[in-house]
């Protein structure tokens, strides 16, 4: 007979950890990179305050930081069966995706949605 897994707090934890950073992911990328106005202003001697971490945020794109953060995150959680783990890998993979990193934050987020059915299902030992 099947066992009925119900989620916990922390799962609804993790899920609520996962739509901020995917929403806030998404609400920054598409407030201050996609519109052709942000590259005027923060080119201008007296810039914006959102141009620092704009900046930021482009270089961790280019450098493939978002999705080699959320696979060695991803690949954490499939391995050592931590939930949190999991779910930074999920939500970073989202955020991977939204920021042109998706070959690497794909299989983050896979791994670490892998890792968190596991948890659920009983594939690791509750620590």
């Amino acid at each position: 007979m099947a066992k009925i897994i119900r989620f916990s707090d922390s799962d609804w934890y993790g899920l609520t950890a996962i739509a901020v950073i995917g929403v806030g992911a998404w609400l920054f990328r598409f407030q201050f990179i996609q519109p052709f106005w942000t590259v005027g202003a923060c080119a201008a001697a007296n810039h914006p305050a959102f141009c620092g971490p704009r900046a930021w945020v482009l270089w961790l794109q280019y450098e493939q930081a978002f999705g080699w953060a959320a696979f060695v995150l991803g690949l954490a959680a499939f391995v050592l069966g931590r939930r949190w783990f999991g779910v930074l890998a999920i939500g970073i993979g989202i955020a991977a995706v939204i920021n042109f990193n998706a070959t690497t934050g794909i299989l983050g987020a896979a791994l670490g949605l892998i890792a968190w059915i596991g948890l659920n299902t009983g594939r690791y030992r509750r620590a």
